[in-house]
């Protein structure tokens, strides 16, 4: 099985980098089962205070492989639609993990952080991004919306009328944007990425592990994640089904301007 994705730990920080290059990163079943397993491996190590997670190669990461929905269709044939609810529910898990970390976690994104990409993000604690860094949730763009914890996390993070704003266009922004608006807490030079992440590591490992860790449940708990994940897949549960969801990955794969039906 291809490693894609690798940990290592340096002292009290654990790093969880993406390790698919020449995929750009795109994230798919195995890299997620990965994900998951790191995450779980770094909760059980009682000397880590710290969990970085960022990106091999030219961009931190794409989102989600589409080739994962032809091979799904390979599998399940005409009923694979019926099988993507409790792939969203695996993936709303995964994330959940960096969300619900006793450890605080921190994502470097350079260049470009979408979709299920920025979705991980904004699971995790602190988002630090290079100078120029793309990030969004460009999901309606093809007909779906962003269903595991982006719609629900933003909303959270930057008001309903900002979400509303940067979910319903589909648009990207920049990491300054992003940070003007409250989403990323720092944006500094790609050679400056990771040490930055380095130091906020080290400030945080200067506080009481437990202390740190119950404020960050008791400010994760303000909100109902939960409920906002349900009704999440459930939109996309009816979305997945409507011919403008087939006519919009049709027009991503041909990179043309896809022709909206509404139905």
């Amino acid at each position: 099985m291809s490693e894609f994705v690798t940990t290592q730990q340096q002292h009290h920080i654990f790093e969880i980098t993406l390790n698919r290059p020449d995929k750009r990163n795109a994230m798919n079943w195995e890299l997620m089962n990965q994900l998951e397993a790191a995450i779980d491996h770094a909760e059980n190590l009682v000397d880590v205070r710290a969990v970085i997670v960022r990106g091999e190669g030219k961009g931190f990461s794409a989102g989600v492989d589409l080739m994962g929905f032809n091979d799904m269709v390979n599998i399940y044939g005409e009923g694979w639609r019926d099988h993507l609810f409790p792939l969203t529910a695996t993936y709303q898990r995964i994330l959940g993990k960096f969300e619900r970390s006793r450890h605080p976690t921190i994502i470097l994104m350079h260049q470009y952080c979408l979709g299920m990409a920025f979705e991980l993000a904004l699971a995790c604690d602190f988002r630090l991004a290079s100078t120029g860094t793309q990030m969004g949730l460009p999901e309606t763009r093809l007909g779906l919306i962003p269903d595991v914890g982006g719609t629900t996390r933003l909303t959270r993070l930057v008001g309903i009328g900002r979400a509303k704003e940067l979910i319903l266009t589909g648009r990207t922004f920049s990491a300054e944007d992003g940070e003007k608006w409250g989403i990323v807490n720092a944006v500094v030079s790609q050679d400056e990425l990771h040490a930055k992440a380095v130091a906020l590591a080290d400030e945080l490992a200067n506080c009481a592990p437990l202390a740190v860790s119950y404020a960050k449940r008791v400010i994760n708990d303000l909100a109902d994640v939960e409920r906002g994940l349900q009704m999440e897949a459930w939109a996309q549960s009816i979305l997945i089904r409507t011919e403008d969801f087939a006519t919009g990955a049709q027009a991503m794969l041909l990179k043309e301007k896809p022709l909206w039906k509404g139905k």
